[in-house]
């Protein structure tokens, strides 16, 4: 009997080229075509966190959930942006969403990047190596299977 339950799941979606010069604009598209962030959705720390984490990269710095919490607030202030989804809880469950699609590492209870990588880097390694070949490897062994 097949589970119907996914061993890893993954959303892309494709936008225009990205002609957006304000960076965080630019994370937010990053986050939506990865399936991150909904369409349409008003809580969208996520784009705060990540955006938060690719600063820290550059300098391979680390954070704590607190540390993280503080700059996306931060962010958020400083855009004029209404503070949801701000609370702990949901600062960690973001968090978890980066680490299942494996971009970033948390040790020791913190946060960086993964393996300090460029985004491009852990996006071509990670995501398009690993989770879509294997998720397209499968998709093709159904089809195959479904043939016979």
């Amino acid at each position: 009997m097949v589970k119907d339950e996914p061993l890893n799941e993954i959303t892309l979606r494709r936008y225009e080229k990205p002609y957006q010069t304000d960076k965080r604009e630019l994370v937010k598209k990053i986050c939506l075509s990865l399936g991150l962030l909904q369409p349409g959705d008003s809580r969208d720390i996520i784009v705060d966190i990540l955006y938060v984490l690719i600063e820290a990269g550059k300098k391979k710095e680390k954070l704590s959930s607190d540390d993280i919490k503080a700059k996306a607030e931060g962010l958020r202030k400083e855009k004029g942006l209404e503070l949801k989804g701000v609370a702990e809880s949901n600062i960690r469950r973001q968090l978890k969403k980066l680490r299942d699609l494996m971009i970033i590492d948390k040790k020791e209870n913190l946060y960086n990047l993964a393996e300090f990588e460029t985004l491009n880097s852990i996006f071509e390694s990670k995501i398009e190596k690993f989770v879509i070949s294997q998720a397209t490897e499968r998709i093709k062994e159904y089809l195959k299977a479904v043939e016979q």
